[in-house]
């Protein structure tokens, strides 16, 4: 499932990356544009059991892929 967090403040990010895991999602692509959305999204997926691969920041986006 992919989600798209660009433009939006923290908590919302994280909001809908819970969301996400909440209503089962085991595999996530996640791209945002704020340095604290980016780590306040993946210290949430390590703590709820997933393995995260952040794929750093282009172009002024970084995108995280989750998988559980």
């Amino acid at each position: 499932m992919e989600i798209d967090v660009r433009g939006l403040s923290c908590p919302i990010p994280v909001i809908r990356t819970k969301a996400a895991v909440e209503k089962g999602e085991k595999s996530l692509l996640i791209m945002g544009d704020t340095e604290v959305a980016r780590e306040n999204v993946a210290k949430y997926l390590k703590g709820a059991g997933f393995s995260i691969v952040d794929n750093g920041v282009e172009n002024g986006v970084w995108c995280i892929k989750a998988e559980k």
